[in-house]
């Protein structure tokens, strides 16, 4: 399966962003708030600065307390960020978040963000191919 396949079976509503110099607090009411795990943080939505994720937030907080949370969002980004393209194969995406030890991923097509997968994503997809790969071997096997 490729990126592509996954972006379009995702409900789109965008990638969830904040703009540079936003607050650690700000970005982690957004994550709470629409219920995700990662913002990307972006000046203008299509490049790509950073990614905060609730592990960066919650590493912070026990490292530092609360008084992290007033400090600007691009003091604890991620800022050497792995990405993908649609054309890539959903297997070498899950691959590479595994051996990262990541869970999101922009897609970039000529140095824009497209899109963003998860890992759940990605596992989900593949557990979709899975599926329809048993179903046609069992159809095969009894003939239909």
């Amino acid at each position: 399966m490729l990126v592509s396949q996954i972006l379009k079976s995702k409900a789109d509503d965008g990638v969830v962003t904040v703009q540079p110099g936003s607050t650690v607090a700000a970005a982690a009411e957004l994550l709470s708030s629409r219920r995700i795990g990662a913002v990307i943080v972006s000046p203008d939505g299509k490049r790509v600065s950073g990614i905060v994720s609730e592990r960066d937030i919650v590493r912070e907080l026990g490292r530092r307390g609360v008084a992290c949370m007033a400090d600007v969002v691009d003091s604890i980004m991620t800022a050497r960020i792995s990405s993908c393209g649609r054309s890539d194969r959903a297997d070498a995406v899950l691959e590479k978040m595994t051996e990262g030890r990541f869970r999101h991923m922009p897609v970039m097509e000529g140095g824009e963000m497209v899109g963003l997968i998860s890992i759940g994503d990605v596992v989900k997809a593949r557990l979709m191919e899975l599926a329809s790969e048993k179903d046609a071997l069992e159809g095969m096997i009894k003939g239909f």
